[in-house]
């Protein structure tokens, strides 16, 4: 479980906050590799009255049919709409001011659309406000946590948007979800340990894409899938939580050491540097050297946490 709350995504919740009441329709910006994971569960709070516009960016990567899925899943949604876009075709964009004004519904002849843009960092969001602008608005980086305060910009259709910092949650309880968010670049290579990142995905990407793992790096077999009877649970605060490195179902250990001995991470004496083959995997990974991977589908979302009646009778109190 990851933790943190950087002092300037802190002050973008308040600003948030403060904005909102003013806004009609609220844009998430999702990395539609993982729509689920790089949802913000705080921003989704936040916005719960409002409409929302679910803009999965960088749909050149990620896989046609999964994206499909997510987008009928959104669609099925109340009060909400998706598209899948490529954020930097701007004639993609054009269908975004649209679906902004079906959304919002009535609105004054007098006055734009107004729309907050949100997401994550690393998630496209600048490259979209720029997109959208026709011009460079919005500071843009390979980086987190690049925009640090609100930006407002109007654009074609009536549309006013205000761009907002990308805003991490204080705490990923989903572990899947800190590795694929690790694996895609939208947390820092730094939060968790880079050869564990690139063990479990390699194990992610030989259960959903079998032979993208093995024709990239020409790989003669996989090892078989061999799912754990027990599954280990790692020490958290409140309740144990399953470890996802025990319980990935291939050895992803064993497939990354494959990896960096084919691309140069073969040292004397037959010693194999993992970190070697982590820089390559997740590198390729993020450029979509494999091909277009998504990491998730809308089957993986877990289920709700079952309320106790403790739980029941706090809402009721409330």
């Amino acid at each position: 479980m990851l933790g943190w709350f950087p002092g300037h995504m802190n002050k973008a919740r308040r600003q948030i906050k403060e904005v909102l009441p003013e806004i009609d329709v609220v844009i998430e910006v999702l990395d539609a590799r993982l729509p689920y994971s790089s949802a913000n569960p705080m921003l989704a709070e936040l916005t719960r009255h409002k409409p929302v516009l679910k803009i999965l960016s960088r749909a050149d990567l990620a896989d046609p049919e999964r994206t499909a899925e997510w987008v009928a899943y959104f669609d099925a949604q109340e009060n909400m709409r998706a598209l899948a876009v490529t954020t930097t075709n701007t004639r993609e964009l054009k269908k975004i001011p649209k679906l902004c004004h079906e959304l919002a519904g009535a609105v004054r002849a007098d006055r734009d659309v107004r729309v907050m843009v949100m997401g994550i960092p690393n998630v496209g969001k600048s490259t979209l406000i720029n997109g959208l602008a026709g011009r460079k608005i919005a500071k843009t980086g390979n980086e987190p946590a690049v925009t640090k305060r609100q930006q407002k910009v109007r654009i074609d259709g009536r549309v006013a948007l205000t761009d907002t910092p990308g805003v991490l949650w204080p705490k990923i309880e989903d572990q899947a979800s800190a590795y694929r968010l690790a694996a895609t670049g939208a947390i820092r290579d730094t939060a968790i340990e880079y050869a564990d990142v690139a063990i479990v995905t390699s194990a992610e990407l030989a259960k959903r894409y079998p032979e993208a793992l093995t024709e990239r790096y020409k790989l003669k077999e996989l090892p078989p899938y061999a799912a754990p009877e027990i599954p280990h649970d790692i020490d958290a605060d409140g309740p144990k939580k399953p470890d996802f490195l025990a319980i990935a179902g291939f050895d992803g250990n064993a497939i990354l050491k494959d990896i960096a001995a084919r691309r140069g991470g073969l040292r004397p004496g037959g010693a194999v540097d993992l970190h070697r083959g982590a820089e390559v995997l997740l590198h390729e990974l993020r450029d979509g050297k494999l091909g277009r991977l998504t990491l998730e589908t809308p089957a993986d979302i877990p289920p709700p946490p079952v309320q106790n009646d403790e739980d029941n009778q706090a809402l009721s109190d409330a």
